[in-house]
């Protein structure tokens, strides 16, 4: 009996053919997928996607905000009411999405992209000690404010020819991020700093490209195939290399009864922690949670900043009112503070202005529902990836009286500055960016101590433009502008 059955095995195997086979593994891949992408009862509505890919070929990957406010039309809107509800609400604390091409490394963000208890421990210690070294304090208001000079001095070099303010702009800004988590600032000369610098602005234009998501969706293959996301691997592992390096230097001299930096408090707390193989405190999220810092740091006010002076030198009209307002309020040779933000009501909307303009994250950071919940009458499963459409909230002619143009009036009401609901650069709930104080003092007195001193114009027979790179942020494309000196 057990020798006829072999023999039935045997012939019917001795039937199939390699192509049979085949075509039968591909057919049951798609009934897979088939039923992994079925919409459960209720789910938002959506346009039609293809086996495996989704929707990856309809997204324009240089203008991806764009493409989710006006091409995917089948896409459900939302009121601005029922968004910050799905941010803020309790029942749905929400935990961002760790699909980064860099996790394959062993390098997802620790303060931004992980999760559940990790995520909280993270971000409590990071808050805590950035307050300990000086967040809402004076004392770090006086960095800002020295940086600020060195930022002009270094500008005022150029002696109004045209340059571009990329990197200068980048280096002030980091070096206030820098002096809490290395201990020290760099001088903008510094070619290994500035090597940092460019690792930096390279990754964030690459992590949001083409090649880099589509790594996302197929990791196994992608990681054997050439291409960008190679060199947005190399490139992390030079920055983690850069941090480790730190890390090791402050380890020789480091003193647990004294804490000098982010790094030295960090080392201390691994130290409680010494033996327990469940803790988050370890080297490995020491380094990631650096480069959280260093990252957020860094990029998101500098290319804000960027985006001011590309609109001072498009707008000279409202950058003459800005100068007038600072020579009423602080004159020429006081230095700008934070204190002075509520008797200029004016700067401060420009401000707020080109940051709803620049609008430097679109579509915010992916989230997570963490159990099921209902959203204008659909049904979201746990799990579910949410994208807030900051364009559309920030760019909505039912909140804004001139959406698409630049108009400081925005934020003025009778001569007074005015909060917008419909504003949130800085996201909102228990995921807001933990920077924001930090980067709300930075913004004002970088921004104010240039415009102080010095009038951006556009070079002789060149026309600027607003054109952006899509990255992790938005960004202006590479510009040149001239900074005169004011008399």
């Amino acid at each position: 009996m057990l020798a006829t059955l072999g023999s039935l095995a045997a012939a019917l195997w001795a039937g199939f053919h390699f192509r049979t086979l085949l075509l039968g593994a591909v057919a049951f891949l798609f009934f897979v997928d088939f039923l992994k992408r079925r919409r459960p009862k209720k789910y938002p509505p959506g346009p039609p996607s293809l086996p495996f890919f989704g929707n990856f070929f309809q997204l324009d990957f240089q203008e991806a905000h764009l493409a989710f406010q006006l091409g995917l039309d089948s896409l459900p809107r939302v009121r601005r009411e029922e968004v910050l509800d799905l941010i803020i609400k309790s029942s749905i604390i929400s935990q961002f999405g760790k699909d980064e091409p860099e996790k394959d490394k062993g390098s997802y963000r620790r303060l931004i992209m992980s999760t559940d208890q990790e995520w909280k421990e993270q971000r409590r210690f990071a808050l805590t000690t950035l307050r300990n070294f000086g967040l809402g304090k004076k004392s770090l208001e006086e960095r800002i404010q020295e940086e600020a000079r060195h930022l002009v001095e270094a500008i005022e070099e150029e002696k109004g020819q045209p340059f571009d303010p990329h990197f200068k702009i980048n280096n002030a800004v980091s070096n206030i991020i820098c002096s809490i988590t290395f201990g020290e600032r760099f001088e903008y000369q510094d070619s290994q700093f500035q090597e940092l610098l460019k690792l930096l602005d390279e990754v964030t234009y690459l992590e949001a490209g083409r090649w880099c998501q589509l790594y996302n969706v197929f990791p196994c293959i992608m990681k054997f195939l050439p291409g960008p996301h190679q060199t947005l691997f190399r490139n992390w592992m030079k920055l983690k290399l850069l941090v480790s390096h730190m890390i090791e230097k402050h380890k020789r001299d480091w003193n647990p009864a004294e804490s000098r930096d982010f790094i030295d408090a960090y080392l201390k707390e691994m130290a409680k922690y010494t033996g327990n193989a469940t803790s988050s405190f370890h080297e490995e999220n020491l380094v990631c949670s650096t480069l959280d810092l260093f990252f957020a740091g860094t990029e998101t006010t500098a290319t804000t900043l960027r985006w001011a002076l590309l609109y001072m030198a498009i707008y000279p009209e409202i950058q003459e009112k800005v100068q007038a307002e600072i020579d009423r309020v602080i004159g020429q040779s006081q230095q700008p503070s934070t204190t002075d933000r509520e008797h200029m009501p004016y700067t401060n909307a420009v401000i707020h202005e080109v940051q709803r303009m620049g609008n430097i994250i679109p579509l915010n950071v992916p989230r997570v529902v963490t159990f099921d919940t209902t959203l204008a009458g659909y049904h979201l499963p746990k799990g579910t990836m949410v994208l807030t459409n900051l364009t559309a909230l920030h760019r909505d002619p039912a909140e804004w009286a001139t959406p698409d143009t630049f108009n400081p009036e925005h934020f003025l009401e009778n001569g007074q500055f005015k909060k917008r609901e419909a504003f949130l650069p800085f996201s909102i709930g228990k995921r807001a960016c933990l920077g924001e104080q930090l980067a709300r003092a930075e913004l004002f007195i970088f921004f104010t101590s240039l415009v102080q001193k010095l009038t951006f114009r556009p070079p002789a027979n060149e026309k600027l433009s607003l054109k952006f790179r899509m990255g992790l942020t938005l960004c202006p494309v590479s510009y040149r502008i001239c900074a005169v000196p004011r008399a």
